[in-house]
């Protein structure tokens, strides 16, 4: 078994599809089939079942694919070991973020880093809060950044940023004349929110509960997976949102949204690293970059 062998595994098992595998891998379909075949007949265990066009993982691929993760994490600390040799000259950093932060705060710190230090690769993988602290926690990222309060096990948790919230709804919404103000039943209207693990999501309900309610109190109108489809659907006229005002700022000003008069409690982003990893100089860097940012 190589390490070649359970990155490409990897690929094909996240993908659920052998060509976009190869495709991402630079890697040709025949070779990248031929290397899980090869582990197939290796352990003689099927990892795929075979649906059609596309795959999915059996039981034993699921439980694989687990180990196979954690071995290619491993590998990858130890090569930021020997990368950290060599100053900050060559090397890797991979990131963990969700998305607010990702798609608006980090880009520029990232933009900052690479200009400063071209030979160091910076790979981004985002997800919700609670993937993020999960990537961080398994080694599968070496710093993470989220903005939702996380299970600190195991983990530095450090705030880096402030984040201004907004209540917003299309210009048609009955709140959007802003004429009730602080006296808005935040029931009368419909809801549209990000899924389950999302600190978007966790400051809606921090707000719903100082005004005493809940989400089962509410009308949930839709439940979607990334802050833009919960924007466009809310510019839409599908119901009211809590989000970033980095996340609608430009909706505001184009008038496709209107923030509604309503205190919204504002929330953090944070830095989050494993307690017990070697600390990179590669990462030593780039949270200096964040703290000046």
């Amino acid at each position: 078994m190589t390490l070649e062998q359970l990155r490409i595994f990897v690929a094909v098992a996240e993908r659920e599809h052998v060509t976009r595998a190869a495709a991402d891998l630079n890697l040709t379909q025949s070779a990248t089939s031929a290397a899980v075949s090869a582990l197939e007949a290796r352990y003689a265990t099927k990892l795929f079942d075979r649906v059609g066009r596309r795959i999915a993982l059996t039981d034993a691929g699921r439980t694989f694919l687990a180990e196979a993760k954690a071995v290619l994490a491993r590998a990858a600390s130890a090569e930021l070991v020997l990368a950290d040799l060599a100053g900050l000259k060559v090397g890797s950093l991979r990131l963990a973020a969700s998305q607010t932060v990702g798609n608006y705060w980090l880009p520029g710190i990232i933009h900052a880093f690479r200009s400063a230090y071209p030979g160091l690769a910076v790979d981004m993988t985002m997800g919700n809060t609670e993937t993020v602290a999960a990537m961080v926690r398994k080694g599968e990222a070496n710093i993470g950044f989220v903005e939702g309060e996380v299970d600190a096990h195991a983990l530095g948790v450090m705030p880096v940023a402030d984040d201004d919230m907004a209540l917003v709804v299309a210009p048609s919404h009955p709140w959007a004349t802003g004429k009730n103000g602080n006296a808005l039943d935040l029931r009368s209207s419909p809801w549209v929110m990000r899924e389950h693990g999302s600190g978007t999501r966790s400051i809606l309900e921090a707000m719903l509960a100082a005004h005493g309610h809940s989400l089962s109190d509410v009308s949930i109108s839709l439940v979607l997976p990334t802050n833009e489809s919960v924007r466009v659907a809310v510019e839409s006229g599908a119901g009211a949102t809590v989000m970033s005002r980095l996340v609608v700022s430009n909706a505001l000003k184009a008038g496709r949204l209107v923030a509604v008069d309503y205190p919204v409690p504002r929330r953090k982003f944070f830095m989050l690293r494993h307690s017990q990893h070697h600390e990179t100089a590669a990462e030593r860097e780039f949270v200096r970059l964040v703290s000046e940012s």
